[in-house]
């Protein structure tokens, strides 16, 4: 089937225009600030709406900073320095979630120190809230019919054309697969696995080794971005870039057991 019709810009007033990519973003934010305001509120859970609100102020300024300039920087800069607006036009998609990742770590360190708080107290909290961002953002992808997947097969119920793919091949709509897997499902896991006490790190270990996972999975149905080309015939350079994620989040969850041992 052909990729569906849709208008980036839900709608204009003047020179001002409303894209769906950026309402994606925003939807995200909402989301993680409603749960996090939630979470706050229980028991002696060390947190308050304000310290919320201020957290993912500055988390939402490290995502759209560090991932807008790491996939400019990363992959683009030949385009920015051709065209300086460029790494303004957010509204044409393009967001590196490595970079996105280490904004929001800086982001997070600041806030940390300015509550008085350790940065796996702050990453624990905020960790099930990241992949509704993930899912809103992938669907922001899909809408801007960029990311697309690999050739699929003419009877697969999901394969479409992109009016963007110049070769006009049935594809994956792997940015779907994406904010299914490392969204809402992701989203899930850690909900329920966080509901519960659990020892500092394990939460953040376990959004590591999740996403890590999925993305890894996923990556056998994602067209390799010229910049990530396979780096072999079985893996690609975002399966890579997965496996330290993977290990790290399994350190992590090992550690924090291991200290709630002693």
């Amino acid at each position: 089937m052909d990729f569906p019709e849709i208008d980036p810009v839900i709608f204009s007033i003047g020179p001002v225009s409303l894209h769906w990519y950026g309402f994606m973003y925003l939807l995200g934010f909402i989301a993680a600030w409603l749960l996090g305001n939630y979470r706050a509120k229980q028991p002696n859970s060390g947190w308050n709406t304000d310290m919320v609100s201020d957290m993912l102020f500055y988390a939402f300024l490290g995502v759209i900073i560090g991932g807008r300039f790491g996939y400019v920087v990363f992959y683009h800069m030949d385009l920015w320095l051709k065209d300086f607006w460029y790494l303004f036009k957010i509204y044409e998609g393009g967001m590196s979630f490595h970079g996105g990742l280490i904004g929001v770590m800086v982001a997070l360190i600041y806030f940390a120190k300015k509550n008085k708080k350790t940065f796996f107290e702050v990453a624990d909290f905020v960790a099930p809230l990241a992949p509704l961002g993930i899912m809103f953002g992938r669907l922001g992808n899909f809408i801007n019919g960029e990311l697309w997947g690999r050739e699929a097969s003419e009877g697969f119920f999901l394969a479409m054309r992109f009016p963007a793919d110049e070769k006009g091949l049935l594809r994956h709509p792997s940015q779907l697969y994406e904010s299914f897997s490392e969204g809402l499902v992701l989203f899930l896991i850690l909900w329920f696995y966080s509901a519960k006490p659990r020892p500092t790190k394990a939460v953040s270990g376990l959004f590591l080794l999740g996403y890590g996972a999925f993305r890894f999975v996923v990556e056998y149905f994602r067209e390799p971005d010229a910049h990530l080309a396979a780096v072999s015939q079985v893996i690609t350079r975002g399966q890579v870039l997965c496996l330290p994620m993977i290990v790290a989040g399994l350190f992590l969850m090992v550690m924090a057991y291991k200290q709630k041992g002693k």
